[in-house]
């Protein structure tokens, strides 16, 4: 993307802009999930510590926010959902952001790797990498599996938070990061069904434009489907028990009967109700999320009550 597309500066940036421009609602996703992996680690962790390494993981992810706005203003602007974005709305210049989302990408990486370990830093590192250049710069616009290889990106960062307070990875880190891998694609391709439109003109290659919506439904119910063993699964680790099982058998539970009400549907009926369901689906789909990870939570906080665990 060239520094003049799709910008033209209107009115001087104010700290809100580039608050925007970290992408705070993906981030307080990223900072719960990271806060997650640091709290249920079968580690003690001082407080100042869990507190910094959570802050920079967030910076790390805002970072890789500015970097994918920088990259993507040229399609932003033509996307309803995204052009009052902060460079297409004309309010941060794309090299202003380009500066922005590498310097605190510096920032954040060094200062995790002094706070807590190489590894932690290394993985925070390589998810901005990932997010900005495999997802951002190569697959977003080249496969309709953008959405499911670089889904990958957002599922580290619990990854990361277990990392920081462990120094390594356990199975425990890697299913939290399979049940956030696994979940992304049918949770972004119920949007596609009915931000479609937005897709097809800015020419991002979304399941829903190369294959069409039939087939992007058959693929929320099969990946809804492979997503249930690793969510259910977590409950039977050190980081599981039965309050986090019944949590997660119903949440499975309401999800498969989104994804199966989805597959059912054709576009007359979805078109017929403003796609209704399809919406439906969207929202439940990131309460899903957070109440695994929140069920996660619990049990870490039961356990010293002998309550939590198994």
């Amino acid at each position: 993307m060239s520094d003049t597309q799709a910008y033209t500066q209107d009115t001087e940036a104010s700290f809100g802009d580039y608050v925007a421009l970290l992408k705070p609602r993906v981030m307080s996703l990223v900072v719960f999930t990271a806060m997650v992996g640091v709290l249920v680690a079968p580690v003690p962790v001082h407080p100042f510590l869990a507190m910094t390494a959570i802050l920079f993981i967030a910076l790390g992810a805002g970072a890789s926010g500015a970097l994918n706005m920088w990259w993507d203003a040229d399609i932003d602007v033509i996307m309803k959902r995204t052009a009052g974005r902060p460079i297409p709305a004309g309010k941060i210049h794309p090299r202003e952001a380009l500066g922005f989302g590498l310097a605190l990408s510096g920032i954040a990486v060094v200062m995790l790797a002094l706070a807590t370990n190489l590894l932690a830093a290394g993985l925070l590192a390589f998810t901005i990498f990932f997010y900005a250049v495999v997802y951002s710069m190569w697959l977003k616009r080249s496969t309709p599996q953008n959405i499911v290889i670089g889904g990958a990106a957002g599922a580290f960062p619990p990854m990361i938070g277990w990392a920081a307070v462990t120094g390594g990875v356990s199975v425990e880190s890697v299913l939290m990061f399979m049940l956030i891998f696994m979940w992304t694609p049918p949770h972004f391709w119920a949007l596609a069904l009915f931000m479609n439109s937005d897709y097809s003109k800015a020419g991002v290659p979304m399941l829903t434009v190369t294959h069409g919506k039939k087939v992007t439904r058959n693929h929320i119910l099969v990946y809804t489907i492979a997503l249930v063993p690793f969510a259910v699964g977590a409950g039977f680790t050190s980081i599981g028990g039965p309050l986090y099982l019944a949590v997660s058998v119903l949440l499975n539970a309401g999800f498969l009967w989104g994804a199966w009400k989805i597959w059912r549907r054709d576009e007359v009926q979805a078109e017929a109700d403003k796609y209704t369901v399809e919406k439906q689906v969207f929202k439940f789909s990131l309460l899903y999320l957070f109440l695994h990870f929140g069920a996660f939570l619990a049990e870490a906080a039961l356990k010293p009550y002998g309550l939590g665990g198994w």
